[in-house]
Order: C-alpha cells, then sequence, then structure tokens
C-alpha cells in the first residue's frame, strides 16, 4: 500500500511530549527510508538564535537523492517577528520537495503561524494535546502496549498517581517495568513495589479514595498530602459529601444523569459518583456531614488537628 503524499509543512502543537516525539520520529523514519537522511535533515531548536535567511535558505534547499527534504523547527512557541514573518510568508508558497515541521508546546489558533500552516491542507495540524486527568489511566493502558505488556486499570491509575501526568515520565517508566515483570500483564502491586513516588497527592485521588471506600489507600493519600493542608482537606471533603449526597438523592429518583447539570459541573467529574454513592446510606452521609461541626472545631482549637482529622475520615470510610 503506498504512503500518503506528505504535505510541505506540518505544525506538531501540544504538551504531550511523547506524542510530538512519535509525530516526528514518523517523519524522521520515512526520510531515512531513502538512505540519504544525513544529506536532507536539518534540525533546528527556534529558542536559540536563528537568521530567518539561514532558515528559508534551509527550506528552499532542494533534497539529495530523495523524495523530499525534512527541515524541523523546533520551539515555536514565541518566535521574534522576523522569524515569524518569514515563516508566514513562505508558506504562502512554500517549497514542493522540503516538509517544513513546526514544533511548538503551545501556539495559539489566533496567531498568523498557525493559520499560515492551516492552510496548507486539512491534516497540516498534529494536535499533540494533553489528555485530561481522567483519560491519562487509559492512554498509559494504549502505551505500554508497545513493549508488548499490558497494565491493569488500578495499575495505571496507580502509576499516574506516583508519577504524574507527564507522558515522557510516565513512558520511560512503562519501559522499565516492562523489562522487570515477567507477567503479561503490569499490576497495581507491581507498580506499588517498584515505583518510587515523585509527584504530589492530588487531594482529588484522595478524595476519591475515600468515596469508594477504600480505606487503606485512603490512609495512605492522606498521609502523603501536603503538611499543614488540614483545613483545605476538611474544606474538600465537606464538598465531597454533599456531592455524594446529592447523587444519591437523584438517584433515588431515577435523575442520576442530572448530576452534572446539578452540580454545574461537567459530565466527567462526576462520572463516578452514583457508584460511589451506592456505597453509602442517606443516613451514614448525613451523620458524617453532622460530625463536620465538631471536626471543624478541633481543627481551629487543637494543637493536634492532622488526628482530628484522620479520626473523621477513618468513621466516614469505615463504618
Amino acid at each position: 500500500m503506498a504512503e500518503a503524499a506528505l504535505l510541505p509543512a506540518y505544525l506538531i502543537v501540544g504538551a504531550d511530549e511523547v506524542k510530538r516525539d512519535t509525530a516526528i520520529a514518523r517523519l524522521k523514519a520515512r526520510l531515512e527510508a531513502s538512505g540519504m537522511a544525513d544529506f536532507n535533515l536539518d534540525e533546528r531548536d527556534m529558542q536559540r538564535d536563528q537568521e530567518p535567511d539561514d532558515v528559508l535558505s534551509s527550506l528552499n534547499t532542494f533534497p539529495m537523492s530523495s523524495d523530499f527534504r525534512l527541515v524541523i523547527l523546533k520551539g515555536c512557541d514565541k518566535l521574534a517577528k522576523p522569524m515569524s514573518e518569514m515563516l508566514v510568508t513562505y508558506l504562502a508558497d512554500p517549497a514542493p520537495t522540503t516538509v517544513c515541521l513546526v514544533v511548538a508546546t503551545s501556539l495559539a489558533k489566533s496567531t498568523r503561524l498557525y493559520k499560515a500552516v492551516q492552510k496548507v491542507g486539512p491534516k497540516a495540524v498534529i494536535d499533540c494535546a494533553s489528555k485530561k486527568r481522567w483519560e491519562v489511566p487509559k492512554q498509559v493502558q494504549s502505551m505500554v502496549r508497545r513493549y508488548g505488556k499490558a497494565i491493569s486499570s488500578s495499575a495505571a491509575e496507580e502509576l499516574v498517581s506516583r508519577v504524574g501526568e507527564n507522558t515522557r515520565m510516565l513512558d520511560n517508566e512503562l519501559r522499565r517495568l516492562s523489562q522487570m515483570v515477567d507477567a503479561p500483564e503490569i499490576g497495581r502491586d507491581d507498580v506499588e513495589r517498584l515505583v518510587v513516588r515523585t509527584a504530589e497527592v492530588k487531594p482529588w485521588d484522595f478524595l476519591d479514595a475515600m468515596s469508594a471506600r477504600d480505606l487503606p489507600r485512603t490512609l495512605e493519600l492522606l498521609r502523603l498530602l501536603p503538611p499543614r493542608s488540614e483545613i483545605r482537606t476538611y474544606s474538600l471533603i465537606c464538598s465531597r459529601l454533599r456531592e455524594l449526597m446529592y447523587a444519591k438523592a437523584l438517584d433515588a429518583r431515577g435523575q442520576g444523569r442530572e448530576l452534572a447539570a446539578h452540580l454545574g459541573v461537567q459530565t466527567w467529574q462526576v462520572k463516578n459518583h452514583l457508584g460511589w454513592a451506592r456505597r453509602f446510606s442517606s443516613d451514614e452521609l448525613v451523620d458524617d456531614l453532622r460530625r463536620a461541626v465538631e471536626v471543624e472545631s478541633a481543627l481551629k482549637g487543637s494543637r493536634d488537628s492532622e488526628t482530628a482529622l484522620a479520626a473523621w475520615v477513618i468513621d466516614i470510610v469505615s463504618r
């Protein structure tokens, strides 16, 4: 099957480093198939001093014994105006034997450069935007396949919790885990045993563990929350309990799908709330919120606010 014809220019834009690297590698591999990549590849860091005339000359150079020449311009987020204007002018009539690859972490759609690349063709813009937090574990499950492994959903969640959402760091850990785990699937216990936590615990992870009534994980994440954050954590717990009460009430009326609208949030932000709410009785949730008054007094007037908060959390999860 013949490869699709290349456009004379592409914009690779987004914060997902692995996606960006994969897109660049794909074009490089296509160039390397000619056996003349050393003579037809020009890769430049545009955050360093570059002369517009030098870049333009490279773009207009004919390829040597190859169908195309590849010019990769990295770091095009904030180009100086002379450079940006040169590229905009060039892209209006680009060299047909050169592929100009503009790479940026962020580039507004309203900029002249973005619009200039967009006009080159319907597939000229390659979106490498980062996934939302809740989407990253699924992305991790897809990423690990390149290493001939699978990873369970709970292991993927734990890996994101420990490493963070940076895809390059996640990919490095997946590569390492794939080499260290003999089984075809990486499990949560493998992640807990082999991956050191480098990312700060997000309060949402703690709240989700609490809502799922997973006591060991709840206490682990509570212990890892930033120091002296008891008041903020208390406030977030109260908000979550109210959300679960809303979910419980709507679920009882058969209106669970309306939860996001009632709370004024996106659907993905409450995608697990109905399941969590079903783990509690209405009386439990009401009692947990009633106890919040006592906990607030303890947090403001006690030297050992950590103990007061932990006792309340244990009661919420384990009763």
